[in-house]
This record gives structure tokens, sequence and C-alpha cells, in this order.
């Protein structure tokens, strides 16, 4: 196990505006609007991660809960207003954090090139910089040109993040449904090697697994003692642990190597053993070189799901308000 940090992995919608995988998206998108932007981004946003190493978590977990519901549009930055209550209302958003951060990230841009950059790509760039930032070098590539979605509704997000509860039919179901195959759902479920899961996400695991005050018997059984001396009762909604055991900030493969020893936190993760071919992937990703190439490659094509493009959408000035 390592020593030194996601966020309930989730991976993209739209529920009724289909999936497209990245039309109109492209490498240099702002090269002639603003040609600085990536920069000022990367800039601004390594800046608050020497600060708060914890982000790269946040900012990771944010893009997925993004992409998730509508598409990578940005509507999970959205507030809410009298007349509508917005994603972040959704239980499952309610322990998002970093939405400040990004306003101010999105100011920095919004000095230089005002009306130019989206939230969309602003939110798609910081989550690759901060999770880059250690290494020095951008994990994975990002195409930009997404345009800001106007509409964010809490029913969409409760409809269509996926639970922390799931199983693997429940799972590829959900990642079909966003043109994402098996082979992503284990690759992204990586991203689980950084971040915290609160108690009620995992402790009926520890206390109530079949209704009848029973432990899961594919959780380790040193570990879910370890967790009842963290999570103390099925209602406790406030303590944290890390997903990755004494790894929470750093991101690697070190997640799959927790995963074979029956310590995946969530039924979500334990179900990745469940399935032969998802099996072998977990096993592929043993290999650290590997994840990060395969992480690459899912991580764009989920950052690709849905997006709005050419005259769809806006580009908003501030990011949890529509113009």
């Amino acid at each position: 196990m390592k020593s030194q940090t996601l966020l309930l992995l989730g991976i993209v919608v739209f529920g009724v505006l289909g999936t497209c995988h990245g039309g109109g998206l492209r490498k240099d998108y702002y090269q002639v609007s603003c040609p600085q932007a990536k920069e000022i981004i990367k800039k601004a946003t390594e800046k608050y991660v020497a600060m708060n190493p914890t982000l790269p978590a946040k900012f990771l977990r944010i893009h997925f809960h993004d992409c998730f519901v509508r598409g990578c549009d940005a509507s999970v930055l959205l507030n809410s207003t009298s007349k509508n209550t917005a994603e972040k209302q959704a239980p499952p958003n309610l322990t998002l954090i970093g939405f400040d951060i990004l306003d101010k990230i999105k100011e920095e841009v919004e000095k230089q090139c005002p009306g130019v950059v989206s939230c969309a790509d602003v939110l798609a760039l910081a989550a690759r910089d901060s999770v880059s930032f250690k290494f020095g070098r951008p994990l994975w590539e990002v195409l930009t040109g997404r345009r800001d979605g106007r509409v964010s509704r809490i029913s969409e997000a409760l409809a269509n993040l996926p639970s922390p509860f799931s199983n693997f039919t429940t799972l590829v179901k959900n990642f079909a449904g966003k043109g994402l195959d098996v082979h992503d759902l284990v690759v992204l479920s990586g991203g689980h090697s950084i971040g915290i899961g609160h108690c009620n996400t995992f402790s009926n695991r520890l206390y109530n697994f079949t209704g009848k005050g029973d432990q899961d018997p594919s959780l380790s059984p040193s570990y879910a003692a370890f967790l009842k001396t963290k999570c103390r009762s099925l209602s406790d909604t406030t303590t944290f642990v890390e997903m990755d055991p004494g790894g929470s900030l750093k991101f690697d493969n070190d997640y799959y190597f927790v995963l074979k020893k029956n310590m995946g936190l969530f039924q979500s993760d334990a179900a990745l053993l469940t399935d032969e071919f998802a099996l072998k992937t977990v096993n592929d990703m043993l290999n650290s070189p590997n994840f990060f190439t395969e992480f690459a490659k899912s991580m764009q094509k989920m950052g690709a799901i849905g997006v709005l493009t050419g005259n769809a959408g806006e580009i908003r000035k501030k990011c949890y308000v529509v113009n």
C-alpha cells in the first residue's frame, strides 16, 4: 500500500440529449480567439493545487459528475434559482467541493479573454492539470471547444449519476448508455486512487448488507474491522475515509492492487471483480504504464460525451449562472 488521495466515479450522460462523442472539439480551438487560455488555466490550477493537494480528486470528481448529466456542459456548476433546483443539490453532489476555486480560475481567463472560454473547457482542463501537477506533464490530452449548457436539474442528476451501491450489471448498463464500455468502466474507476469516501456511501457493507444486520462477505474482514473503527454506525453522514488507504493524495494504479485484496471501498468497486472481462482488465491495470495509457484514452472519451459545440449553448461569463 502507498504512503501517500476521488470520487464516486462517474461518467456521463444526457438523458434526452442522446450520445455525441466530441464532434467539433479540437486541439487548438482557442489558438486565435484566446491563445493563452490553456496556460492561464494551467498556471491558476497549479497555484491552487500547490496550496491544497486534495484539489485534484475534487476537480476530477466534479468533471465526472458534470459529464454524467447532460454531457460535459458545466451544468453541474450552475446554482439553483427560485424557479429551479440545480444538479448541485442532488445528494450525490452535496459533497462536491471546489466550485469556488473553479470560479476563480474562470475569472483569470475572463480578465484576458472575456466571453471566449467556456466553463466546460475550464473544468475539463482544470481536472487534467490538477491531476497532472505532480507529474510535471499532462497525463491526457484535452480537446477544447465545448460550450456551456443553460439547463441544470436535480432530477437529471438523480436519474443519471452512477451509485456506489450499484452491482456490475447496473454499472455496465449505465456506462453503455453513455457510449462507454466495460474497459472504460474499469479504467475510469482507477480515479478512486485519489480522494475520499463518506461513510454513508459504504457503511451498509459493514452493518446491514442484505438487510439482516450482516457484513458484505466480499469485503476483506480485516479491512471491514478497520472501517468500523472510523464509521461507527449507519447514520454517520459526516465521517470520511481514504478510498486508497494511505495513498489518497497520490494518483497511480494502486487502486487495482487494493481492489485485488478485496479492499475496494464501494460496492461498485467490488463489482468489478465479479465479471471475467472486467477482472482481466483489472489485472491489466496492475501494470502502471498500461494504466496511465488507458486512463488517458478513457478520459478523452469521457470528456467528449454530449458536448455542446458550434452555436449550441453559450459561453457563460460566470460559471454559476447563465448569461
